[in-house]
């Protein structure tokens, strides 16, 4: 991704918007939907209303009271909390006015975390240069967090769906095992017929629709400062209110042990920061010490690096027709062909498919593809950045290509291996079975000793 040189629009916006505030929410139970709306007032200027709607299902507890909860209505304000992200970022408040709840010192600098790393690439992109300090002040009302009594619990799984290979396989290992519920937030084709292969239906799964103003999309379009939002961290406290709509306790992610690596080298900016082992680190200290909401998020398939969800993929071959994961084709559920995630997909799936398989899903053959050269540059280190996608990392790129480019023997290779062989990123001595990314287990992970167990019987 290009830089844009926007300091100086950075510090024209911030000194006519000098604050962000979150005004108030609401929440209302009408024609079988919770709506949920949120408040936020920048600088006088503009008010923006961004909304959740979440159909009811027989399943839900304690529907007849769940508006006037407090600790649903507390969950409501958190998602309301990493909504007001988004807005933010247009024009760079230096404050931040909470009105709903008050922050204590520690809340505060926990979101103040988040807004730095989850922002890294915004800031970044936008060549604006400051510590994390001095991002922005938070001042918050003297309204009490309500107290957060010990929820009823089922020991289920709600799995987070977002059409992909890796939400596919945590939801194809776990179903035969645990209870699960699929959660979907804004379905789209690839979402639900992912939940439809695995034998559930929209019906059966927590679904929830967010809209964003469209003030905000047309001061984007009129040339404010835009870019890349932690929108894992919102999914996460969505996650909570799914958790407490449902009663299920455990929450499982489908994010990998390659989230960890930075997207920029010799910086802490990371695409994927809300991915991260910190992230979901820092988050459990969040519900624990400060929500005291005692759920249980982890990623079921944070020990593993892509390479090897892509190894439990390829047997799967059901999920090959629905999974998408291609951000440009997102819109009429479509791999573009064209861009470093669909490269990406491409490569780390070849080491474990044939080419016939591999055309049938992408409807092409990206090896042949010229114009995806400088794509696998990016992608193996021979560029000087990493795309700005969920990716896997440079190691097991190259260890995927070298497998790959074994497997063809004396066999004509593919245009774009064929370039990568000449290139200084192979080595034809290198063992083929790049047996240190093949078998990596990452031990910095939440899962249980027998969701381990789980996980590792699905290796075999």
């Amino acid at each position: 991704m290009m830089k844009s040189d926007h300091r100086e629009k950075f510090l024209t916006l911030r000194d006519q918007y000098p604050f962000l505030c979150f005004e108030n929410f609401s929440i209302q139970q009408s024609q079988g939907n919770l709506l949920i709306k949120f408040v936020f007032n920048l600088s006088d200027h503009h008010l923006f209303e961004p909304t959740l709607q979440i159909p009811l299902r027989p399943f839900y507890k304690d529907l007849q009271n769940i508006t006037k909860d407090p600790v649903f209505q507390y969950l409501v304000f958190q998602v309301g909390m990493t909504e007001l992200i988004s807005y933010w970022k247009a024009a760079c408040p230096s404050m931040v006015i909470i009105n709903p709840y008050h922050l204590s010192e520690k809340t505060a600098n926990w979101w103040k975390k988040l807004y730095y790393h989850g922002l890294g690439e915004f800031l970044y992109t936008n060549s604006i240069s400051l510590a994390e300090d001095e991002l922005m002040t938070i001042e918050s009302s003297d309204i009490p967090q309500p107290l957060m009594p010990e929820p009823e619990w089922t020991d289920d799984y709600l799995v987070p769906v977002g059409g992909g290979k890796d939400s596919a396989v945590t939801i194809e290992v776990l179903r035969k095992v645990v209870r699960i519920r699929p959660f979907l937030l804004n379905p789209r084709e690839a979402m639900t017929k992912t939940i439809e292969t695995a034998g559930f239906s929209t019906e059966d799964s927590v679904v929830f629709h967010r809209t964003i103003d469209p003030g905000l999309l047309k001061l984007n379009a009129m040339g404010y400062l835009n870019g890349h939002t932690p929108f894992s961290a919102l999914l996460a406290f969505m996650g909570l209110l799914a958790s407490r709509l449902t009663g299920f306790r455990n929450i499982a992610l489908s994010n990998e042990a390659s989230a960890n690596e930075v997207t920029i080298p010799g910086t802490t900016i990371n695409h994927q920061y809300s991915k991260s082992y910190e992230f979901e680190q820092d988050f459990n200290n969040y519900i624990t010490d400060i929500l005291r909401f005692p759920a249980n998020y982890f990623s079921f398939l944070r020990p593993l690096p892509e390479i090897r969800i892509a190894s439990l993929f390829s047997k799967m071959p059901q999920y090959f027709p629905v999974f998408k994961s291609c951000n440009v084709g997102s819109k009429d559920d479509s791999w573009c062909g064209h861009c470093p995630k669909c490269l990406f997909a491409y490569v780390i799936l070849s080491p474990f498919l044939e080419s016939k398989a591999l055309k049938a899903i992408f409807g092409r053959d990206l090896f042949e593809n010229e114009k995806q050269w400088d794509h696998l540059m990016e992608l193996t280190g021979g560029s000087e950045n990493k795309p700005f996608e969920c990716i896997g990392t440079l190691e097991e790129v190259n260890a995927a290509l070298h497998v790959t480019i074994a497997g063809f023997g004396n066999n004509p290779l593919p245009l774009l291996l064929k370039r990568y062989t000449a290139s200084g990123l192979y080595d034809s001595s290198r063992p083929v079975e790049a047996s240190s990314v093949l078998e990596y287990w990452n031990p910095e992970n939440n899962l249980s000793p027998c969701i381990a167990q789980l996980l590792k019987k699905a290796l075999l």
